[in-house]
């Protein structure tokens, strides 16, 4: 990589706006810079903003007008706990839109939040369904639109986080850019079937924020014909199941980029899901879900640390939640519906970290001294009679190996690269546009036991290591090579997200992933573009495949 960290930030700290990081790469005349340089900048220190709802009222930070905490929804509370998202009413005056919305409910303690620092913060409510909006000027300039779907296990997690704040992007890129608070936990996933209704309240939700971007942007200086929906871990596998929704109009984004998305999750059905439903009932104490509209949120909440116990399966991420196979909102694998009808036509970027799995088995006392003899017994979940041979495979691949060693980048594996890589593979059988990447750089945190983590990716994808200050998981990072490869990475989502290619300069060419050929970008240290980089582990997961 031959950027200069050290003059991208000073472009940013002297107030250079609108993608000047990002747009200064770029060729004389590319379009983008033309657009840039025309557009108008948010200078009213009150930015106001009129609506069909009304009026909002935001505020200028760092150049770029921001709206905080505006309703996409009504509140989900009382009879409307456990019920799709409804429109939220209009309102009069002038509403303010300079403080975020409260958190959805979810399980927090202060100082608690291991590796990745905490990923909530209070104030936490039902009355959570409000997304922020982050733009260099509300103006006609028909911008790039980005939407971002935080994860966090599906219990965990805010769009007003500083993690996923908008401003790197917005500036850096000249974007608008959304983050959305949706239901989590028991709230957002728990299933009751009731009248025949659907479930994945938490998918209504997104649904709902993404129609309201498609309806509303325009006036933020967004186009709504060019937005890309890009989420990590829980809210990449939002990003694959909002793409089998079909709208009436215009289509609710363009492009996808999805983040170690666990497309390897068996998502129960209807059936499997009720009785998750009746275990949660039962901890609560409660006969049926009109009981539990009664019960308090933070009480709700609780109940999730005894849902872990019971729901927990040694080998397994634990998911105390899970999306349903619902037939109404959701009929299939989301990976599928990126394969046919209004999926088939997103163009999607798609990746993973090399060692999905450490982040959450590497610093787990109960997975310490696991033995061969346990993790064999896992590995036959997986293949089966093969299991002396994928143990082997694994063991070799990585000198020294322990048992836990083997177990995490198994359970990595089955449950985030080989789903990405099979996704990737059958969408370019069917020439469908496909970019991937593995993001391979090791953190030295923790004696480096993490090494290239889940999650470890976010900071370079927004390039804000500064809002990662209470997360030690980015501990004794080199910042030469941290600030570089950010620079990279950051520059490649904005590039994708204007263009729908990732490509810029400096950087090595990142072609499509093509059966042909199978390119994967390797992020790390040094960022090299590979030919089937994951080639010999899809052939021992597929040995019948190519």
């Amino acid at each position: 990589m031959t950027d200069d960290p050290s003059r991208r930030k000073v472009l940013r700290n002297s107030g250079v706006l609108a993608g000047a990081a990002f747009l200064s790469g770029l060729p004389a005349g590319h379009p983008a810079q033309a657009q840039a340089q025309a557009a108008p900048r948010a200078n009213d220190p009150s930015p106001v903003v009129d609506l069909p709802a009304g009026r909002l009222r935001g505020v200028v930070e760092g150049g770029l007008a921001v709206f905080k905490g505006v309703p996409y929804a009504a509140p989900p509370v009382g009879a409307l706990r456990w019920r799709p998202a409804q429109p939220h009413p209009a309102w009069q005056g002038t509403r303010d839109a300079t403080a975020f919305g409260a958190s959805a409910p979810q399980p927090y303690q202060e100082g608690a939040g291991g590796p990745l620092g905490n990923h909530g913060a209070p104030p936490f409510s039902e009355d959570c369904l409000t997304l922020n909006v982050w733009t260099p000027a509300a103006d006609a300039a028909k911008r790039p639109v980005l939407v971002w779907i935080h994860g966090g296990g599906f219990i965990s997690g805010s769009g007003s986080l500083p993690n996923y704040s908008g401003e790197t992007f917005a500036r850096d890129g000249d974007l608008v850019v959304v983050t959305v608070n949706y239901r989590l936990g028991p709230l957002g996933y728990l299933y009751f079937g009731e009248d025949g209704a659907g479930g994945n309240f938490w998918f209504t939700d997104q649904l709902a924020a993404l129609r309201w971007v498609r309806d509303n942007i325009a006036r933020f200086g967004g186009d709504p014909d060019n937005i890309t929906l890009a989420g990590q871990s829980g809210g990449a596998f939002s990003v694959a199941a909002l793409a089998g929704a079909r709208p009436t109009g215009r289509p609710l984004f363009r492009r996808a980029i999805l983040q170690s998305p666990p497309l390897g999750l068996q998502i129960p059905t209807r059936a499997e899901s009720l009785q998750r439903s009746a275990a949660y009932l039962e901890i609560l104490k409660v006969r049926d879900v009109a009981a539990a509209r009664a019960v308090p949120w933070p009480q709700l909440v609780a109940a999730t640390f005894e849902m872990f116990g019971r729901t927990e399966q040694w080998g397994y991420w634990s998911t105390p939640y899970l999306p349903v196979i619902d037939e109404v909102t959701l009929n299939r694998n989301p990976a599928d519906l990126l394969l046919s009808g209004p999926g088939a036509d997103i163009e999607v970027l798609i990746g993973w970290t090399r060692e999905e799995a450490n982040l959450a088995f590497a610093l787990n006392r109960a997975y310490a001294d696991v033995t061969k003899d346990q993790v064999l017994a896992r590995v036959r979940n997986t293949f089966g009679a093969r299991a002396g041979e994928a143990y082997t495979a694994y063991e070799e691949a990585r000198p020294g190996a322990r048992p836990l060693d083997v177990l995490m980048d198994l359970i990595g594996d089955d449950l985030f690269r080989m789903p990405a890589v099979s996704l990737a593979e059958r969408r370019a059988a069917r020439g469908r546009p496909v970019w991937a990447y593995q993001f391979d750089l090791p953190t030295p945190a923790y004696d480096g036991q993490l090494a290239a983590a889940h999650c470890l990716e976010l900071p370079f994808v927004f390039d804000n290591f500064d809002k990662w200050s209470q997360a030690p998981f980015l501990a004794g990072l080199n910042p030469r090579v941290r600030d570089g490869l950010a620079s990279t990475v950051h520059g490649s989502w904005i590039s994708f997200i204007r263009t729908g290619d990732p490509n810029h300069a400096p950087m090595p060419k990142w072609a499509r992933y093509e059966r042909g050929t199978r390119t994967t970008m390797r992020l790390d240290s040094v960022t090299s573009a590979v030919d089937d980089l994951a080639g010999y582990w899809r052939r021992l997961h597929q040995p019948t495949g190519r």
